[in-house]
Formats: structure tokens, sequence, C-alpha cells
């Protein structure tokens, strides 16, 4: 099975040795975003609700490089540093996912690249 780097100029670059996704044998796996202006590389948002804002329209610009969409998103996992924005986050992030929304693990973390409040990572099926 061939793996394939994605990449997206409307997605930050990576930060580290990794790909923003890899797609192999008809999945894609999506590193996880965080909230960076693609651009300038500056953090975008100050609450959990805005940094996961520009996470999820990063996750997307990395899904349409790999010729996908939210609706093929079989799992994502958000990592917090604060579970008391497990709310808030949900509010942006149901507002992105289609219905029935993929599948999907929330875990608190001590740390995030970078100190930001959100990360996102999602694997997507295109069969």
């Amino acid at each position: 099975m061939k793996r394939i780097a994605i990449h997206s100029d409307d997605a930050p670059a990576a930060i580290g040795p990794y790909s923003q996704a890899i797609a192999a044998g008809g999945h894609v796996w999506c590193s996880g975003q965080i909230p960076l202006d693609p651009k300038s590389g500056a953090l975008v948002g100050e609450t959990a609700a805005e940094q996961a804002e520009q996470v999820l329209v990063n996750l997307k610009a990395v899904l349409a490089a790999a010729g996908c969409s939210t609706d093929d998103l079989v799992r994502c996992t958000i990592f917090l540093a604060d579970m008391n924005d497990f709310g808030s986050v949900n509010e942006v992030y149901a507002r992105h996912m289609p219905d029935p929304p993929p599948a999907r693990a929330c875990v608190e973390v001590s740390r995030l690249p970078k100190d930001v409040r959100v990360e996102i990572d999602a694997i997507a099926f295109k069969g």
C-alpha cells in the first residue's frame, strides 16, 4: 500500500517532522491541527471556542487537499488543555460536522503545542 503525503497551503505548515496528512488504502489520517493562521503562523483566538473554529477551518483545508470533506470523517480526537472548555468546543464542533457526526474522543491533556487550548486530529475514509 502506497502512502501519499497530503499538503495544503491553506493550513499551517507542520511544526515538526510530520505530514499534515497521509493518504493510504482509501483512508486519510490527518495530523492534529492547532489554531494557527496558515499564512502568518500566528495563534488565532483566545478562548477555546475561538481556537476550535480556526482548528476546524485548518482541518477542512487538509481534508480538501486530500479530496475529502467532513462528510468523509469517520473518527476525530479532540485534545483540550482544560475539560471545562468541553461545552463551548462542542458547540463549534457541531456546526462543522455532518449528520451523523464521526466517532470521537475528547481528552484533557496537560499541555498542547504552542500552549494552545485545542487540537483536533481526524481520520477520513474516501473508499
